[in-house]
């Protein structure tokens, strides 16, 4: 049995803040240029039609219009349809 408590090593870890990366957009919704689409660490999903890439790999809208999520090649991408 110990006498004393631990010196409180695990009380130091503490988490880092999220963050807040993922798609902050859903298919087919509408969306107006300049909008952020996804937030990503890396090109895990690639530009399309109408999307640019930022230069923390975030993609982003051109043009006004309809998002679509497509792949090809077995890459992810996302795509504007505008009309």
């Amino acid at each position: 049995m110990s006498t004393h408590k631990a010196a409180g090593k695990a009380k130091q870890h503490v988490s880092p803040s999220g963050k807040r990366l993922g798609t902050k957009v859903s298919g087919m919704q509408k969306v107006n240029s300049g909008e952020i689409l996804v937030r990503q660490n890396g090109t895990k999903i690639g530009a399309g039609k109408n999307v640019k890439v930022g230069r923390d790999q975030s993609l982003y809208a051109v043009k006004s219009g309809v998002i679509k999520f497509s792949t090809k090649l077995g890459k992810k991408l996302v795509n504007i349809i505008t009309k």
